[in-house]
């Protein structure tokens, strides 16, 4: 007999459906990502901390789970939610099948439900909280949830804390510095952890840049003291407003060193130069956004997952450089004055299109250019797919 199981939203929506993975309870933001492949990926990117995420390609967990596609060390979702999971894994890969990985992780499973009209219901109304819970949780595989079971849930979903409103950066970035695995590089890189994907630090590792990755609190004085050539600003969870420290620090660091942003650090060098941010009515979270490139006039298809957006209006010291061609959402900027430069989506994509990885290229060429360090030796393991 399958155990069964129900998502609860705080509206009072109830999705019946069948327990997945580790059996429990859990809240949550409510999400959905449109990639077809890539869920190791999706599930262990810290910028998912604090949310379930439904996955709208219907059948998930084909081709199981290995150590080399995780993007941290664990998974960082507080739920997985597909239409039909797969209890074997096929691909030849695998270490693992996909219900184990999460049964071994803590992640909480919901499948069977309409993921549809689950997704409508969150493009037409918006980003939701809501409580995944299985029948153990409450007694047995047999339990039948009731009609007070399924308020109380409800209620559990409208008092869990808000994303929008909180700094989730510090419950997924590096507690000490350490340096990232490679060869010695002869361009050191500061990377400030706000939850950096390993994708990101292995591209940059690729071309030769060594990288001291540091907490995202760290001050000016310590990042400078590290001597660095240039510095790189990741992606992670929460709302980027509330991180103020981050904003002092990369204000007070502009200008003095090449600096490239990604995703949550796209929204931090906004905020930093004196712009805004403001949630997006649900998202953008898949393999497929196109985007277009001003300055070469070049669409692009990129990997995204992000909550909220820098209002181009509000900048007065970056210019546009990317645009969304889905909802004209601003998807990247350059400084007017300083090689300081960002974008909104994954250029490392993991999952997802390389059309984007031009731009760990580009952060090279303006450390170099800033450094004086144009004609070192530039590592080709990978320069190839960068498109360069």
């Amino acid at each position: 007999m399958r155990e069964r199981a129900v998502l609860v939203l705080e509206d009072g929506t109830v999705y019946h459906g069948y327990a997945f993975g580790h059996r429990g309870k859990s809240v949550g933001e409510v999400v959905f990502n449109t990639a077809q492949t890539g869920y190791q990926e999706i599930l262990t990117d810290p910028s998912y901390n604090g949310q379930i995420v439904v996955m709208t390609y219907p059948h998930q967990g084909n081709y199981g789970v290995n150590v080399f596609d995780m993007e941290s060390n664990r998974p960082w979702v507080r739920g997985f939610v597909a239409r039909e999971f797969s209890r074997y894994a096929a691909g030849p890969r695998a270490q693992q099948s996909l219900e184990e990985f999460l049964q071994d992780t803590g992640v909480v499973g919901l499948e069977g439900i309409d993921t549809r009209a689950l997704v409508r219901k969150i493009r037409e109304g918006g980003v939701l909280k809501g409580v995944i819970a299985h029948a153990s949780h409450f007694g047995s595989p047999g339990y039948r949830f009731t009609p007070e079971d399924l308020s109380a849930l409800r209620e559990e979903a409208r008092r869990w804390t808000d994303i929008d409103g909180r700094d989730m950066t510090p419950e997924v970035s590096t507690p000490l510095p350490y340096q990232f695995p490679t060869f010695k590089g002869s361009r050191r890189v500061v990377v400030m952890d706000f939850g950096i994907k390993h994708a990101q630090m292995r591209y940059m590792a690729e071309l030769g840049f060594e990288l001291i990755v540091v907490p995202g609190k760290t001050s000016p004085a310590q990042i400078m003291a590290l001597e660095p050539h240039g510095l790189f600003v990741s992606n992670g969870p929460g709302d980027p407003s509330m991180p103020r420290y981050a904003h002092e620090t990369l204000w007070k660091l502009m200008g003095l060193l090449p600096t490239f942003g990604i995703c949550l650090g796209h929204q931090l060098l906004g905020l930093a130069a004196g712009g805004r941010t403001f949630k997006l009515k649900f998202g953008h979270r898949g393999a497929n956004h196109p985007v277009k490139n001003l300055l070469t006039g070049k669409i692009e298809i990129t990997s995204q997952n992000h909550g909220y957006a820098v209002d181009p209006d509000s900048l007065k010291d970056f210019k546009p450089t990317h645009i969304n061609l889905n909802d004209g959402t601003l998807e990247g900027m350059a400084h007017l004055r300083y090689p300081v430069f960002s974008v909104q989506y994954h250029p490392e994509a993991c999952p997802g299109p390389h059309d984007s990885l031009y731009l760990f290229h580009r952060f090279l060429e303006e450390v170099d250019a800033f450094n004086g360090l144009t004609g070192l030796p530039v590592e080709k393991q990978r320069v190839g797919s960068l498109g360069v």
